[in-house]
């Protein structure tokens, strides 16, 4: 599997699609640095956490860094994977492949740990220069607990992009040319990341209205919305990020004025933080692992013929 995964990485490296990821995530980086300028100097954030508003502010026009890197990091991993089987099949290198001695489940386990690692390299260094310029900007060194909340996230990142990269690879095994791979991928990129809030308002209405606008119809109400929501990885890890780079968020479900009355308003601490984003990291873990499995499976049962 190392030959494997080392010619994937060279592959990479080396080609133009790299080359364009990379100047998607240099001009990600520079948007977000323009919108962190633009507004941490009235976001009047708590002392402790002003290093993290380098993530999280808005600009006057520009969303914050964290929204950018939502809708990038499903594109590189849909780059990185959607003609990864059909393009050599295609191409009928993946027969020869398979005629050296290699066994064929190191082929699919190196791309797609080659994969993960060029994404984790372009992540890292995205936040490494966010770190380092936004530094020099704000003139603020990070805490100890925003540097573990920031390499939490960037781990939350990772795993994030796992999941679009393993479906992408699920993708390019069960269709065979790679224009329909993308088309497919693109399709449900977008019904994940902007079409589910609509559609979770519609189902919910559907299923719990609120005609008579009560307090337990609108709750019922938005938690079902929730409830449906969470179902797109992009949701979850929109949440997660939230919890993690702005420890002011303190619940992610319907909170009564009861509750609130007894909250106290300080940040939460690392822990507590982790408490509440332990459930969106398993579910992020659990659908990058059956996606990559069904891929596996898929491959290990094809028939690969020499063309």
């Amino acid at each position: 599997m190392i030959a494997i995964l080392r010619k994937e990485l060279a592959d990479y490296f080396t080609s133009v699609r790299f080359v364009i990821l990379l100047i998607l995530v240099i001009f990600v980086t520079a948007f977000g640095l323009v919108a962190a300028s633009q507004g941490i100097r009235g976001a009047n954030l708590p002392e402790g956490i002003v290093f993290l508003g380098l993530f999280t502010t808005p600009g006057k026009v520009l969303p914050p860094l964290t929204y950018l890197v939502m809708l990038m990091v499903p594109i590189i991993g849909i780059a990185l994977g959607f003609d990864a089987i059909n393009s050599e099949r295609t191409g009928g290198t993946l027969s020869r492949i398979l005629a050296q001695p290699v066994f064929r489940d190191s082929v699919i386990n190196g791309k797609f740990l080659a994969g993960v690692f060029t994404l984790s390299v372009m992540v890292g260094a995205m936040l490494t220069l966010v770190s380092g310029y936004g530094l020099i900007m704000i003139g603020v060194p990070p805490s100890a607990e925003e540097v573990i909340r920031i390499f939490i996230y960037l781990f939350f990142t990772i795993v994030y992009g796992a999941f679009w990269l393993g479906l992408a690879i699920l993708f390019s095994i069960v269709f065979r040319r790679a224009a329909a791979s993308l088309l497919f991928l693109l399709a449900l990129w977008l019904i994940l990341s902007i079409f589910i809030l609509p559609v979770a308002a519609s189902v919910a209405n559907a299923i719990a209205p609120t005609a008579e606008g009560s307090a337990e119809e609108l709750m019922r109400n938005a938690e079902l919305q929730q409830m449906i929501a969470r179902l797109s990885p992009n949701i979850l890890f929109q949440e997660a990020t939230r919890v993690l780079l702005v420890p002011s968020v303190r619940s992610l479900g319907m909170v009564s004025m009861s509750q609130v009355a007894y909250m106290i308003p300080n940040p939460l601490s690392l822990g507590q933080s982790i408490l509440i984003v332990w459930p969106h990291l398993t579910s992020l873990v659990s659908l990058s692992a059956v996606c990559f499995a069904i891929s596996y499976v898929l491959f290990m049962r094809q028939e690969i013929r020499a063309t």
